[in-house]
């Protein structure tokens, strides 16, 4: 049984997940309560998975394992980032997907041989390395346009004091507070 890799369906699967799991970033982070639920669903899943697998033999009970354990490492990095919100973690749970998704490619590679197998490990690789890459890429974008946004306040609020400068008394102090205000410099 051979599983064709394609560089671009993987990749779309990579990027369709990093923007499904970019949801829980502005939704309240969940509860110990459903934190503990989610965390005991997840194993219940994994143990299920596992069963099923055992009824397979070969490669293909092999994929089925290592599907498995990529969707409880999935699961449980999602989990954890659902519940602390933090950027570490939904940096964790990005980078989670991509190595699962390689470890379950490369698994898939094994049904070939010779230069076949070599070739569909490379992609798998090629693969990997991308999404890395790109999530290296949006960390440097969004950091980069975060510092941007800024400086555009910090020189929004230099000419607003600047036009502040040519009142005097209550109105310079009252234009001064309002583009303080305005330009989130309280």
């Amino acid at each position: 049984m051979t599983f064709p890799l394609r560089t671009s369906a993987l990749a779309a699967v990579l990027s369709l997940t990093a923007v499904l799991a970019w949801a829980p970033a502005h939704a309240a982070p969940i509860g110990m309560a459903d934190y503990a639920a989610g965390k005991a669903k997840i194993d219940a899943d994994f143990q299920t998975e596992k069963l099923a697998c055992r009824a397979m033999t070969g490669n293909t009970k092999d994929v089925c394992q290592e599907e498995a354990k990529a969707k409880e490492k999935n699961a449980r990095a999602a989990l954890e980032f659902g519940h602390t919100g933090k950027a570490a973690d939904e940096k964790k749970m990005l980078t989670v997907q991509a190595d699962t998704a390689y470890d379950v490619a490369k698994e898939k590679c094994d049904d070939q041989a010779g230069n076949a197998k070599d070739v569909c490990v490379q992609q798998a690789k090629t693969t990997h390395t991308k999404a890395i890459a790109e999530l290296k890429l949006v960390k440097a974008v969004a950091a980069a346009g975060q510092d941007a946004t800024e400086a555009q306040r910090e020189a929004d609020l230099k000419l607003a004091n600047e036009k502040c400068d040519a009142l005097a008394g209550d109105a310079k102090s009252s234009c001064q507070s309002t583009a303080k205000a305005r330009y989130g410099k309280s």
